[in-house]
């Protein structure tokens, strides 16, 4: 499937920041087998003082741009097209869960997929008795990694309602499992949670949903915005395998990989800082069209 994706967010300031520095992850990736950029673009107006392009460590395409001069709006703006593999069904290679902890401790890289990042607390994801207690609740002795990710996102999904407006970007996993709700971020920072507190690596994923279900299907929630999703490592020979816990479904065709991390905080769309004084009001506007 190929996608033509447009992105933009405007920001606007009561009064004009003399000093903005911001750091930019929209650009969808490349990833082998899975999904091909083959064409993209940010752009930011005004045209920044200084504008910096490069790839992080987890592999994620970074803009980062500086404001030396007064402004008092700053549109961040992606227009790209990307193709989407279709994945092909598999064999359940992961181990049970009780296995994959050799795996993990016989684990000797250190590179950005690596399951050693995953496995402990992060910034935005600390490990909670309440959530590794209701992930224990979810598991038997006899179930594979990837039943547990599958059996935990689809409990997860069933108990937790996707309300828009109740959490915000800075509300903690333990805080939105509380209330049982929350957007794509918490359903995801909650998930990885619930997984490395029982021993499976887990991190975040940023991208886009497609936005125009397949006809006679019912239009999927987060679609009118980025969306994010869970990836867990389960063990060897199966590696990495992604799960969206908001619409209770292992990744296909219909998401769109910007950037893989321990948590929000690696992938954030847009992140900085300004000196300003008085409100500031910002838009997002997103499509994601088939072509």
């Amino acid at each position: 499937m190929i996608y033509d994706i447009g992105l933009t967010i405007e920001s606007q300031y009561a009064t004009a920041t003399d000093h903005a520095r911001n750091v930019i992850r929209l650009l969808p990736l490349t990833i082998p087998d899975q999904q091909r950029l083959v064409t993209g673009a940010v752009t930011i107006a005004p045209v920044p003082d200084l504008r910096l392009d490069r790839v992080d460590f987890f592999g994620n395409t970074v803009t980062e741009v500086a404001f030396r001069r007064p402004v008092d709006a700053i549109s961040v703006s992606l227009q790209a097209r990307v193709e989407r593999l279709t994945a092909v069904g598999s064999l359940d290679l992961s181990p049970p869960l009780s296995g994959l902890v050799q795996q993990v401790a016989a684990c000797q890289t250190l590179d950005a997929h690596s399951p050693l990042h995953f496995r402990d607390a992060s910034a935005r994801v600390g490990l909670h008795a309440d959530m590794t207690a209701f992930a224990r609740d979810c598991v038997e002795g006899a179930m594979t990694v990837a039943q547990v990710v599958r059996a935990l996102g689809g409990r997860l999904h069933a108990e937790m309602r996707f309300e828009a407006g109740v959490t915000d970007v800075d509300t903690a996993p333990e805080v939105a499992f509380a209330a049982r709700h929350g957007v794509c971020q918490d359903f995801s920072h909650v998930m990885i949670a619930c997984l490395r507190g029982i021993g499976v690596p887990a991190g975040y994923v940023s991208g886009f949903l497609r936005t125009l279900p397949p006809e006679g299907q019912p239009r999927l929630e987060g679609a009118d915005a980025m969306h994010a999703w869970v990836r867990a490592w389960c063990g060897d020979q199966a590696g990495w395998i992604e799960f969206d816990p908001t619409n209770d479904q292992f990744v296909g065709a219909d998401h769109v990989v910007v950037g893989y991390g321990r948590d929000y905080a690696d992938v954030a769309p847009i992140r900085g800082v300004l000196r300003t004084g008085g409100a500031q009001t910002s838009r997002h506007l997103v499509d994601v069209i088939p072509v």
